[in-house]
C-alpha cells in the first residue's frame, strides 16, 4: 500500500518523537513515550480526507516535538 503524503508526515513526526524520547533520562523515558503514543491515540480516528485538521495537529505536534526536544525538560506529567 503506497502512503500518501501526510501519512509520511505523520509516520515522520512519531518517527522524531520516538527519537526524543531516547534522548530523555530513562526515568521518565517510559512517560514521554506513554504521552507520544497517546496524543497520536487520540487522533487516530480522523479521516484521511481532512486535511485540514491534518496539517493542523501536524504543526501543532512540531511545536510540542520542539518544546519537548528540549535538553531543560527532563520530565513529563
Amino acid at each position: 500500500m503506497r502512503l500518501s503524503g501526510l501519512q509520511k508526515e505523520v509516520l515522520s513526526l512519531y518517527r522524531q518523537c520516538l527519537r526524543e524520547c531516547r534522548k530523555k533520562p530513562e526515568v521518565s523515558r517510559n512517560r514521554f513515550l506513554r504521552f507520544a503514543r497517546s496524543e497520536f491515540d487520540k487522533n487516530i480516528k480522523i479521516d484521511k480526507r481532512d486535511f485540514t485538521a491534518i496539517e493542523f495537529l501536524l504543526r501543532k505536534g512540531r511545536r510540542q516535538l520542539e518544546v519537548y526536544s528540549s535538553p531543560g525538560v527532563k520530565d513529563i506529567q
